[in-house]
């Protein structure tokens, strides 16, 4: 049994008095709106500093995985080696978001060729998968079908997209990066009050299961914080995939194992299907603000191309000058992001699939013309928000982490089940926590998912097809050298998040601790509401009113992971809205 480490206490260095800030313990999900019982924490930070390093740092959503990832720098791994340690150790200790029956993407900056890669392990829809398959005979979306039965989960790729992030960018053999993990599933950990929370928020969903309730379920109720989490036959799969290589995952044991199940509940995923997954290596998405080179993650992630295209809109304005979360720069923030989310639910989708226009979207000139709509006084309301007209084609629980070794290498992953725990199906006999991604998509053009995002024909289910996502691993360059990484979960909140962080180190000179632990926003132009962390003023709330915005005050938003680079040394937090989260650098 390995016991769960003391919190680190947090403090955070403002120019402010102090304010409060309200912590949901609920992973990515649903907003409160739609029934998930949210708890909140209430801490208020008198000062805030971030934690410093000089050879490497790792920052995660839990404390043990950020040990073993730093233990692999220590060795003499890469920031690739480290990467792909955190997220096998992950899906042991944060079963609600990390992962090895999920999907993501991975941002790799190699320190020796200077190249930045965007890697793409999300999952695809099996190829049974039809654009209906969640209407019934009416037409009308099927409650609940594309999220916690069997025919929710799309072909997982996290252990292909680790296991080829080693093979090509690591030093080190995927049985070493993977032993820890396994101990950790093995000997079992001490359950934190923050997974406690976590497992009774979905206890119902969880305990129409009886291979997830026999791992997570004790004398019939959920684990219990101070209690001890062992998982025994995901450890018998990761020591299979350590031995074997991704092929028990995607053709072995554990394959017919994941087919056995879908089979017995009328899923879809297949052997054939396993066996023909695919990572795919992307072109980052590229943009520049204020002097600084922003890159993300390109479809079927949305997430590169909103943030370039709201900071292309954004530039044209003070925003140091108005001030850090005044009401004037919020106004301005809310109202480019609605203008972006509307065009993300006409334009996404998988570039394999749709022809999305890149280039358009991420343009200035585009960015000059949406820019117009914007009036500066007053919120323009959604409804007569439609979505622009770039230029023609060219022919997600989720959790984060960000690594940087030293030399340079840098590691920036976000990868995701979807909402909490996923489908919260363990596969009878291996362990593995299955995903819902299949969520992801439109099952009709105009019903919002579980995050409230709308789409359309371009993010419809289609066989083979990767599902839109929010992902958006990050890297900011400056003089051409990495900068800042960062990342976030979140759903339909970490495309916002993301800028946010970006935002408060460039425009409004914060360390890295001080910009995550600020206030943040969200707006996703449908509901038309300005979504507000507890932290910002009464009266600049009202002044927001009075500029025609609808407040909704939030539980938290994101769990931002980030370290920048600033001369010669590292700078890490691990955004204290997760009270399970570390940071650590040598």
């Amino acid at each position: 049994m390995i016991c769960y480490p003391k919190p680190l206490a947090r403090v955070l260095v403002l120019t402010v008095a102090t304010f409060s800030i309200s912590f949901s313990a609920i992973a990515k999900g649903p907003l409160p709106a739609s029934g998930q019982p949210t708890v909140n924490y209430d801490l208020t930070y008198d000062i805030v500093s971030p934690v410093t390093g000089k050879q490497g740092m790792v920052a995660t959503e839990q404390a043990f995985a950020t040990q073993i990832g730093l233990d692999i720098l220590k060795k003499g791994g890469n920031a690739i080696d480290a990467g792909v340690a955190v997220g096998f150790a992950l899906a042991v200790v944060l079963p609600n978001a990390g992962n090895i029956g999920g999907g993501g993407f991975m941002m790799i900056h190699d320190a020796k060729t200077n190249q930045n890669i965007a890697l793409d392990f999300r999952e695809t829809a099996p190829a049974g998968a039809v654009r209906d398959m969640y209407l019934d005979s009416a037409g009308n979306v099927v409650s609940g079908r594309s999220l916690y039965t069997h025919l929710a989960s799309g072909v997982p790729g996290s252990v292909a997209g680790f296991a080829q992030a080693l093979k090509k960018h690591g030093t080190m053999k995927l049985a070493d990066v993977i032993a820890p993990a396994v101990k950790l599933a093995e000997d079992g950990f001490i359950v934190s009050p923050n997974l406690a929370l976590m497992l009774e928020a979905e206890k119902d969903n969880l305990g129409k299961w009886a291979s997830t309730k026999a791992i997570f379920f004790k004398d019939g109720r959920p684990l219990r914080a101070g209690e001890t989490l062992v998982q025994k036959d995901l450890a018998k799969s990761l020591k299979l995939i350590a031995k074997q290589g991704p092929s028990a995952f995607y053709e072995g044991d554990i394959a017919k194992k994941i087919v056995a199940e879908m089979k017995a509940n009328n899923g879809l995923i297949t052997l054939d299907d396993l066996k023909k997954y695919k990572v795919v290596e992307r072109e980052p998405i590229h943009g520049q603000y204020r002097g600084f080179e922003v890159m993300s993650m390109p479809p079927p992630s949305s997430g590169g191309i909103h943030i370039i295209q709201m900071l292309n809109i954004l530039e044209r304005y003070p925003l140091k000058e108005y001030g850090h979360n005044s009401a004037q720069t919020i106004h301005l923030m809310a109202e480019a992001m609605k203008l972006a989310y509307a065009d993300r639910s006409e334009y996404l989708g998988d570039p394999d699939f749709v022809k999305v226009p890149i280039k358009g979207l991420t343009s200035h000139a585009y960015a000059d013309a949406l820019a117009q709509k914007i009036n500066p006084d007053r919120a323009t309301p959604s409804s007569e928000i439609k979505p622009g007209q770039p230029q023609s084609y060219e022919s997600d629980q989720t959790t984060h982490y960000s690594i940087v070794d030293k030399q340079g290498n840098i590691v920036a992953t976000t990868y995701t089940l979807n909402t909490n725990f996923g489908s919260t199906i363990v596969a009878t006999g291996t362990g593995i926590l299955l995903n819902n991604q299949m969520d992801d998509f439109s099952a009709k053009p105009g019903v919002a998912n579980a995050y409230g995002l709308v789409g359309g024909d371009a993010n419809a289910v289609a066989a083979l097809k990767r599902p839109l996502s929010s992902m958006s691993p990050t890297f900011v360059l400056k003089d051409n050298k990495p900068f800042l990484v960062t990342g976030t979960p979140g759903g339909a909140r970490i495309i916002t998040t993301t800028l946010q962080t970006i935002m408060n180190v460039i425009d409004h000179d914060m360390n890295i601790a001080e910009a995550l632990v600020a206030p943040r926003i969200h707006h996703q132009w449908t509901p038309d509401e300005l979504r507000i962390e507890k932290g910002i003023s009464a009266d600049t709330l009202k002044l927001l009113q009075e500029k025609g915005q609808k407040i909704s005050l939030q539980p938290t938003m994101g769990r931002a992971q980030s370290i920048q680079i600033k001369d010669g040394f590292l700078y890490g937090y691990s955004d204290p809205r997760n009270p399970d989260g570390q940071t650590l650098g040598y």
